[in-house]
């Protein structure tokens, strides 16, 4: 399987929603790292899984998107806790949308919070 991997950094802010974990509960940023990974079997007749300016492209929208910003705030967060696993869900399935290369048959984006501490999601295509 070949696999295909762009990276970005933003800070962002967020509270945690629970009365359990202390200072995370309170508004703080983070210095996120962003890591997207798409993978597939085949290649395209360029001898590309994936163009990487295309997908540096639709990655740089994306951290655009929250970059500087409170993610509690957005939509997709309102109800849900934004912990880095979901963070990694919602940032994942909105990458998932807008990446249409039909020989890519899963993504990973990876989040990490700091220098030793990630969390991830996988979308497979059927």
């Amino acid at each position: 399987m070949y696999e295909v991997s762009v990276k970005r950094n933003f800070i962002a802010q967020h509270h945690l929603m629970s009365e359990e974990w202390g200072i995370e509960d309170e508004l703080h940023s983070n210095h996120y790292q962003i890591e997207l990974v798409v993978s597939g079997n085949t290649l395209d007749r360029n001898g590309y899984l994936i163009d990487i300016i295309y997908l540096e492209n639709i990655l740089d929208h994306l951290v655009a998107r929250y970059r500087n910003r409170t993610l509690n705030d957005f939509e997709e967060f309102k109800d849900v806790n934004p912990s880095i696993e979901n963070i990694a869900r919602t940032m994942c399935d909105m990458m998932a949308d807008e990446i249409k290369v039909s020989n890519v048959h899963a993504i990973t984006l990876r989040i990490w919070e700091n220098q030793i501490a990630w969390g991830s999601y996988t979308k497979i295509f059927s």
